[in-house]
């Protein structure tokens, strides 16, 4: 019985690992915000309140597709939009809901503004530190 066991062992973490949900922009708009004060930066921001459909894809493995915004390539620092960059949040006049944190597990990688990419990591749903985005995709990689 103990090596039937071991042996079913690698076949049920097989069986367990799920594959990376492929998600579009449009799932990341369940959400809703309120405009509040931030006290301790005398501010007022955008603070979401996410829908089921997309509480649902909290911890999970997704792939996403959008345009490239650097933000401080030195640092590393890159953000994933759904519009091109003359269009997405910042510059603008879409929603917090069209851009994604991109944290890579590969660091000093290279894209340029308005590059079209397909990446892939673990989303985290971000509802009150606004020193990041709402969105934030960890250990990102690139796979197209």
């Amino acid at each position: 019985m103990k090596r039937l066991a071991l042996l079913c062992t690698p076949l049920l973490a097989f069986a367990f690992h799920a594959e990376p949900l492929q998600i579009n922009w449009k799932r990341l708009t369940d959400v809703r915000f309120t405009r509040k004060l931030n006290s301790e930066l005398s501010m007022y921001f955008l603070y979401p309140t996410f829908g089921p459909s997309v509480n649902a894809l909290q911890g999970k493995e997704v792939i996403i597709r959008g345009y490239m915004i650097p933000v401080d390539p030195n640092e590393d620092i890159y953000v994933i939009s759904a519009k091109p960059m003359a269009a997405c949040f910042f510059c603008g006049g879409s929603g917090p809901e069209s851009i994604m944190e991109l944290q890579f597990r590969k660091k000093k990688q290279r894209f340029r503004t308005d590059e079209v990419r397909t990446v892939r990591g673990k989303l985290a749903l971000n509802a009150n530190d606004v020193d990041h985005l709402n969105y934030i995709l960890k250990e990102a990689e690139v796979i197209e």
